[in-house]
């Protein structure tokens, strides 16, 4: 695999444009389709307060302390989004749905002044009943050492003959209500503003329809990091979280959080109006391995 060395965190919006102006050259999308050998990494990243403060008010953290599971995500989803707009990606990034995600850290937790090594890098193409889904690798180092990774899946959308199984169901009904938010039609706006997120299917009703939806949708990572900051104010700070996104929270809109669990780990839930489930998800306090 070839390692490419960044000297700063890529722009966004260019990234976006770029990536649905290849999308029409991307015809094959199967599961046979090479992957980019490319290692995208981030030498000293750096968390700027600010942005940092936004995020943590707008997900719900403790704005001091260590860094949210869920930001090392945020500082390395530049180098993510280079990669999926990159020519050598097989799958159109326009119409990508983040499925799931799984993040972990390795010994204690990232701090607002740590100037970690990021790294990123794509892997495990495979079928999906509804196209094809790829893995996204995002990883943190100090020192050499690995202290936090992540693994997303991002499906696209497409015919196939796969039959493959359906999507998991809850593993014993619907979980407890916790609590209800209120999620405001301009949450899309301050999330993408805190996070540098900002796809225009989570901005604005009309830039949403262009994309299919009849009005803005809230991120996937903000309905987990929102659920994860919840979960944390009975497990405390977490070691390793997981979620599947199953249905989009269409904004504005009322959600109910539901969770059950013990003071080590807690498996929780999204649901909105008529009991459509939105996410699951599951966090847990004890260390995984370190490598």
């Amino acid at each position: 695999m070839t390692t490419l060395i960044l000297t700063a965190p890529p722009r966004l919006a260019p990234l976006l444009v770029r990536g649905a102006a290849l999308s029409p050259f991307k015809r094959r999308v199967g599961a046979d389709a090479p992957l980019p050998a490319t290692r995208l990494v981030l030498p000293a990243a750096r968390t700027d307060p600010a942005r940092l403060a936004a995020y943590a008010t707008v997900c719900g953290f403790p704005t001091t302390g260590p860094l949210p599971l869920t930001y090392p995500h945020v500082l390395g989803f530049p180098l993510a989004l280079r990669l999926m707009a990159d020519r050598a990606f097989p799958l159109p990034l326009p119409g990508l749905v983040h499925t799931r995600i799984d993040i972990a850290r390795h010994g204690r937790a990232l701090l607002p002044g740590d100037r970690p090594e990021l790294a990123v890098h794509a892997e495990a193409l495979t079928p999906h009943r509804r196209g094809t889904e790829v893995v996204v690798v995002t990883e943190a180092r100090l020192d050499g050492r690995l202290v936090w990774e992540s693994r997303s899946s991002y499906l696209a959308r497409h015919r196939t003959a796969y039959d493959g199984p359906r999507d998991s169901a809850p593993d014993s009904g619907p979980l407890p209500p916790v609590a209800e938010w209120r999620l405001p039609g301009d949450l899309g706006r301050r999330y993408g503003a805190a996070s540098g997120d900002r796809n225009p299917i989570h901005l604005h009703p009309l830039t949403a329809r262009l994309f299919g939806f009849p009005c803005a949708i809230a991120h996937g990572m903000w309905t987990f990091a929102r659920c994860l900051a919840e979960a944390q104010r009975t497990t405390g700070p977490a070691a390793a979280a997981r979620a599947e996104f199953r249905a989009p929270v269409l904004l504005p809109a009322s959600v109910t959080y539901a969770a059950r669990g013990t003071a080590d780990s807690t498996s929780f839930e999204l649901r909105g109006g008529c009991d459509r489930l939105h996410l699951t998800g599951h966090v847990a306090t004890a260390w995984r391995g370190e490598r």
